[in-house]
């Protein structure tokens, strides 16, 4: 007898190839909006620096541009796709 046992998979056991692929993830039109928020923050802060940064309210509006691109972007990868 050897240290290995032989044994063959009987073809009803093996997993279909349907049940082995992971779901998928990610929407792309999610990291497009976040792209585009994240863009937008940009042009808030070149703005607001451009302007010698008399007020902070652009600041702010790109500090919320950019949490809520992050926040968009976890979403995207969290929710699954639908098919």
């Amino acid at each position: 007898m050897s240290v290995v046992e032989d044994r063959t998979v009987a073809p009803s056991e093996e997993p279909a190839a349907e049940t082995r692929r992971a779901p998928s993830r990610g929407w792309v039109s999610l990291y497009a909006v976040a792209f585009g928020l994240m863009l937008a923050a940009g042009i808030a802060l070149v703005a607001s620096s451009l302007g010698s940064l008399r007020s902070i309210g652009l600041l702010w509006v790109s500090a919320s541009l950019s949490t809520a691109a992050i926040v968009i972007a976890v979403v995207g990868v969290l929710v699954p796709r639908r098919r």
